[in-house]
């Protein structure tokens, strides 16, 4: 299906009346684009491996909506010139002009997919779901994933410094419970049980990452009894807590932000038995001595600390 593409530029100060005046028009689909930097709670309801790194904030917003094509919308898009103008009585509005493009479903479902290629990390071979097994990689330890929509194709060097302590640290036949804290599309999840492991244990914020998660076992020919996946913020949440288990999990990995780490360390320690390993990334290299400080203050003991890239993993076991 073809669709019109109009987008208004405006300012950040606009944006939501722009919207809200679309919605009102029975406008649906808005997509907004700025650069104001993420909060800390935005970032702690993120989803994503890393926080975009966004050019300097100038105040211009773009406001797009999508009009199918093959239908008069001649008498919509002038009453969204005309809400643009009543809004200028309230807010700046800034240029208020309206950009036409043409687009398909299919640029924004299955683009981006151009860019995500099987790939090897020793010898886990990740492969996206709409490519062949190559006969060279048939050797591999093999990990279909398809994103969905969370983040997590494994490509991200913080999610690569996790796979490969896990490699590490999962020792096949051991009975080893790992706990997957923001798992996401659940790529380390199956990392864990496919290297091994013998149950694993997730939570997230985002209660669409559990159909992604469950949805990449199922790929993989994991059974649904192999995981239980939880929504919820373990940091604070007691009764997540409680239902995750106290002192029962060999192995913790958690890859998210360092702002999320540092308070998660005690409760990850909490949970972990005495001797587990607690594998964390997701920590640009700035805050690495912030994560390391308040994992020694935990009182774990860290074993390893490695660097790809601008990204840091660092590795502790609970003594």
């Amino acid at each position: 299906m073809i669709w019109h593409k109009y987008t208004i530029q405006t300012t950040t100060a606009a944006e939501d009346f722009i919207s809200a005046m679309l919605d009102e028009l029975g406008i649906e689909g808005i997509e907004i684009e700025n650069n104001v930097p993420l909060t800390k709670a935005d970032q702690a309801d993120m989803f994503i491996d890393f926080a975009p790194q966004l050019p300097p904030d100038e105040g211009i917003s773009y406001v797009s909506f999508y009009l199918e094509e093959g239908v008069d919308h001649s008498r919509l898009l002038k009453k969204v010139t005309e809400g643009i103008k009543e809004q200028r009585m309230f807010v700046d509005v800034g240029e208020g002009s309206i950009t036409e493009g043409v687009t398909e479903d299919l640029d924004w479902i299955n683009n981006w997919k151009e860019f995500f290629h099987a790939f090897s990390i020793g010898d886990i071979l990740i492969k996206p779901t709409w490519e062949d097994l190559q006969e060279s990689d048939r050797g591999k330890c093999c990990i279909e994933i398809d994103p969905g929509v969370s983040f997590g194709t494994g490509k991200h060097e913080t999610t690569q410094l996790c796979i490969r302590q896990l490699q590490k640290y999962i020792k096949n036949g051991q009975e080893q419970r790992v706990l997957d804290v923001g798992f996401g599309s659940g790529i380390l999840s199956v990392v864990a049980l496919k290297l091994g492991a013998a149950s694993v244990d997730g939570t997230d914020l985002d209660e669409n990452c559990m159909a992604s998660a469950r949805d990449n076992m199922a790929i993989n020919h994991l059974s649904e009894d192999l995981a239980r996946f939880y929504i919820g913020n373990l940091i604070d949440d007691v009764s997540l807590q409680e239902k995750v288990g106290t002192e029962c999990f060999d192995i913790a990995v958690a890859n998210i932000l360092a702002e999320v780490i540092v308070p998660m360390v005690p409760v990850v320690f909490a949970r972990l038995k005495h001797g587990g390993i607690f594998i964390t990334s997701g920590i640009i290299d700035t805050k690495e001595n912030v994560v390391k400080d308040a994992i020694e203050a935990s009182g774990m003991k860290i074993l390893e600390v490695d660097h790809q890239g601008e990204w840091v993993s660092v590795t502790a076991q609970k003594e």
